[in-house]
């Protein structure tokens, strides 16, 4: 077995991993990837001006956000998503324009379910408020206290159960928000499902920025800067603490390999973390086993028409009782900032929790001829544009916080070893969680490494 000597040892190059490796590419860092690509849960390819998404989309736009400090230190740039941010398509209607509020009246519904929405609606939007205040950061606060105290905002009882039983068409108008957490409303936490409230309500509370050239721009132009550090093919198969290190064993090009590192950052998901971690604190492992994560299928589609669209100036598009529960138009990015509409689109459709349960289930194509037929029922004439289309199928997606998550948090972020843990379900924030874990784990492996002997 080859054996070589590292000051630390990432695993897992999603957004996570590759900012720690930031933060600390003057020391001796290896990145450890078992896949054939970097970026984890992010993946975008370009085509032209556009790009093809099936992963994360929007980013934290806050200026002292750890995600625009990313960019800003690696030399890539995000921008304000353009134009409307939020439309709907239900029961036959198709909305583009206006505040979300207003779309109950403007959908067709029998008025037993407008009134349900209503009702509902005004519970939720005053718990929203709530939010935003436990949400705020307080002057001389770390994240961590922070982020404690939105985990325990109504962690008590599930989104369901805090907004009691609707009829058919007002729980339709509820779930694309809720269940983008990839969970469904009985599953997830009333202060998690009303945090997506939060951020669809309140734009520009968070995820409001995208990646100038696509999110896979920054996770691969960042691991192109940093080499030959990152390698790909490269299946960790435990990392266990030694006397004064930590020993990461794992299997490249059908040869075992290990790697004596004196800190280790675990930037996996969570079952990956607690198989790997083997000796691990026997309650972090146990939350590590707790936290959940729900599935979904996503698919990119591009177009080539050459006229304006109605569309064109709107980027999301709920809509209930489809196959998927949002439109993400990304070309919008492009178009939103041009003075001459260029041919084409990029679109991305989004199924989540059950419905992506359900279309695991399938072939890829019969996953896509689902999808696009119900794109084109969205979107009419869509479909006929269409020159390009892929699946991606993500069995283990996204973290949710369900009720009692909020007890996870003290044991998960407790820095007691030379291993440590970073991604995004280490918090509430999405892509920021990830990148501001990455951030922590980096300064805990350096005071680490200032600390430790050399070998």
């Amino acid at each position: 077995m080859e054996r070589r000597v590292s000051d630390v040892v990432i695993v897992g190059s999603g957004i996570a991993g590759l900012a720690a490796a930031w933060r600390l590419r003057d020391l001796d860092i290896t990145v450890l990837e078992a896949g054939t690509r970097v970026g984890g849960r992010i993946r975008s390819e370009r085509r032209g001006p556009y790009w093809m998404n099936w992963g994360g989309h929007v980013y934290d736009g806050g200026a002292e956000s750890s995600t625009q400090a990313f960019l800003r230190e690696s030399g890539f740039r995000s921008r304000p998503v353009p134009g409307n941010l939020a439309g709907l398509s239900m029961n036959g209607k198709l909305l583009l324009h206006g505040r979300v509020e207003t779309f109950p009246f403007r959908v067709p519904m029998s008025w037993h379910d407008r009134a349900s929405v209503l009702r509902a609606g005004a519970k939720v939007r005053l718990a929203v408020a709530r939010y935003a205040r436990v949400d705020r950061r307080r002057p001389g606060e770390d994240e961590a206290t922070r982020q404690q105290r939105v985990y325990d905002f109504m962690n008590d009882r599930s989104f369901a159960d805090f907004i009691g039983p609707l009829p058919e068409d007002a729980e339709a108008l509820f779930k694309p928000t809720v269940t983008r957490s990839s969970a469904e409303m009985d599953q997830i936490s009333a202060g998690a499902g009303v945090g997506y409230f939060n951020l669809v309500w309140n734009i520009g509370a968070g995820l409001s920025h995208f990646i100038v050239g696509g999110p896979s721009t920054l996770t691969e132009g960042v691991a192109e800067m940093l080499g030959e550090r990152v390698q790909l093919g490269a299946e960790v198969t435990e990392v266990v603490h030694a006397k004064d290190s930590a020993l990461v064993r794992y299997v490249k090009d059908g040869a075992d390999h290990e790697i004596e590192a004196r800190a280790v950052i675990l930037a996996t998901t969570p079952s990956v973390s607690r198989r790997l971690g083997v000796d691990l604190d026997g309650d972090v492992r146990d939350a590590l086993g707790e936290v959940r994560l729900g599935p979904f299928v996503s698919a990119a589609f591009l177009t080539n028409e050459t006229d304006p669209q109605p569309w064109d100036g709107t980027y999301a598009v709920a809509t209930p009782k489809r196959s998927f529960n949002v439109v993400l138009n990304m070309s919008n990015n492009v178009h939103g900032y041009e003075t001459v509409r260029q041919p084409g689109s990029s679109f991305m459709v989004f199924s989540p929790a059950g419905l992506a349960r359900t279309l695991l289930e399938q072939d890829d194509e019969t996953i896509l001829k689902t999808l696009t037929d119900d794109l084109d029922q969205v979107l009419p004439g869509v479909a006929s544009t269409i020159v390009e289309s892929e699946i991606a199928r993500w069995p283990e997606a996204s973290p949710y916080g369900f009720p009692g998550r909020g007890a996870l948090q003290p044991i998960l972020t407790r820095n007691a070893s030379r291993v440590m843990l970073a991604g995004d379900y280490l918090g509430t924030h999405y892509t920021e969680s990830a990148v501001s874990s990455g951030f922590a784990a980096a300064t805990s492996a350096r005071q680490i490494v200032k600390e430790s002997p050399a070998s």
